[in-house]
């Protein structure tokens, strides 16, 4: 299972209203591990941002004026995210300015449900913490993930925020080192593809048994702490009582 925890930063609210993607952070999943696989980029808008959103993600249209256009980073983006689950906190928002991006390019490409199944982490919250809040800022304190280091709002450090919290919320453990589920959907706004996955639902771990010869080092392990220890290996002696 490859999932991609999305977010964006944009020049404003409404993509009906002209605005824009100024930047995209994503974070790799495979099999319930975040891996070392990043996607982010700045994007030049290609007009004014409001004053409003530059209190929040604190990017300027000066800041911006080099960066490429979404029309020169869409191949790679949509190359990074193709087959995979997307993880996003308010779906709607992110994929309604994604799609107005991929309309804008003049029928080249579809939206981000053709290439993609789409998991709304917002409307997971909502139904697991019912009249709580459920902001990004809210989950990470309930789930105890230190985001003090978030002053403002910036795409690719929410992904990494929303991908502890994703992995908590369906019940697994975070693994903080980097390496090489989820419950059915509440309905989501047309439009927006939302599939079930068979991810264990929260308090339903799954469990992975050793392979053959990570017990049999478990075993010489133990070996070696019975004829090292005066006692005896303690754990061997449990197991001699047990079948008996």
């Amino acid at each position: 299972m490859r999932q991609i925890v999305l977010d964006t930063e944009t020049t404003g609210l409404e993509p009906s209203a002209g605005h824009r993607i100024i930047e995209i952070g994503c974070i790799e999943i495979l099999d319930r591990r975040i891996t070392a696989n990043r996607y982010h980029q700045y994007i030049n808008p290609e007009r004014e941002i409001d004053q409003g959103a530059v209190e929040v993600h604190g990017l300027t249209t000066e800041f911006l004026a080099g960066k490429p256009s979404f029309a020169e980073i869409v191949e790679d983006f949509i190359g990074f995210i193709r087959g995979a689950e997307l993880i996003i906190h308010n779906a709607p928002f992110d994929i309604g300015f994604i799609n107005a991006e991929l309309g804008l390019l003049a029928g080249e490409w579809q939206t981000a449900a053709d290439y993609c199944k789409v998991f709304d982490t917002l409307s997971l919250a909502r139904e697991m913490h019912p009249g709580q809040r459920n902001s990004l800022d809210a989950l990470c304190r309930r789930y105890d993930i230190d985001n003090t280091h978030r002053e403002l709002h910036g795409a690719l450090l929410d992904a990494e925020l929303l991908a502890d919290v994703y992995l908590l919320m369906t019940g697994g453990q975070v693994d903080l080192t980097l390496s090489s589920g989820q419950d059915t959907m509440p309905t989501a706004s047309p439009g927006l593809a939302v599939v079930a996955s068979d991810k264990p639902r929260q308090g339903e771990l799954k469990v992975i048994g050793p392979n053959q010869e990570e017990i049999a080092a478990h075993n010489d392990m133990l070996a070696l702490i019975d004829s090292e220890s005066a006692d005896g290996c303690l754990w061997l002696q449990a197991e001699a009582d047990n079948s008996h």
